[in-house]
C-alpha cells in the first residue's frame, strides 16, 4: 500500500475545489460568499476554501463589487426591482453592505420613480378598467410595487397618478 504525503492530499483537495469553483463560475458570476458556501456544503476545509478563493480573487474571477453592479443593472432592467429589494437580494448572496451601498449609489430617486411609473403603466395597459373598482386596482398595483422593493408612499403616488392618466387616456 502506497501512501501519499499529506502535502499532496491537500494540494489535490485544492485542485478539486478550484475546479468546482471554475465550473460554478462558468454558469454565472458568483460572490465569494456563494462559492464559500458551495465549498463548505461539499465538505472542503476552511483552509482549502480560503486558499482557493484568494487565488480566484487575485486573478479577477471573483469580484463582489462587479457582481453587485451587474446584478443591480440586470434586476432593475428585467425585473424592475427597487433599491430595497436589490439590497435584500445582494445580502442573501453574501455581499458586504458597503459594496451594496456603492452598487445602489447610481440609482437616484428620480430614476427609481421613473422605473415604478413604467411598471405601473405596463400593468394598467393590460388592465380592464371599465367596471373595475379603483381601490382594488390600486391595492393590487401598490402591492406589486411593494414586492419589488419600492417604498409605500412613492408606490401610492405613482399608482394614483398612473390610474388617473390611464382613465383619461381611455376616455379620449
Amino acid at each position: 500500500m502506497t501512501s501519499c504525503p499529506p502535502q499532496s492530499i491537500s494540494e489535490s483537495r485544492e485542485e478539486q475545489a478550484h475546479a468546482l469553483c471554475l465550473r460554478l463560475l462558468t454558469a454565472r458570476s458568483r460572490t465569494r460568499s456563494e462559492l464559500a458556501g458551495q465549498l463548505a456544503k461539499r465538505g472542503y476545509p476552511d483552509g482549502v476554501t480560503a486558499t482557493v478563493l484568494n487565488r480566484l480573487v487575485a486573478v479577477g474571477l471573483i469580484d463582489d463589487a462587479d457582481f453587485a453592479e451587474q446584478w443591480v443593472r440586470s434586476r432593475r432592467a428585467r425585473a424592475g426591482k427597487g433599491k430595497r429589494a436589490l439590497a435584500a437580494e445582494l445580502r442573501t448572496k453574501g455581499v458586504d453592505d458597503d459594496v451594496i451601498a456603492a452598487a445602489l449609489d447610481g440609482i437616484d430617486a428620480g430614476a427609481e420613480r421613473q422605473r415604478a411609473e413604467q411598471l405601473v403603466e405596463q400593468k394598467l395597459r393590460r388592465e380592464a378598467l371599465a367596471d373595475a373598482d379603483d381601490t382594488k386596482v390600486m391595492r393590487r398595483l401598490v402591492g406589486m410595487l411593494a414586492r419589488r422593493g419600492y417604498g409605500q408612499s412613492m408606490a401610492v403616488a405613482v399608482v394614483s397618478e398612473g390610474l388617473a392618466a390611464e382613465r383619461e387616456r381611455r376616455r379620449v
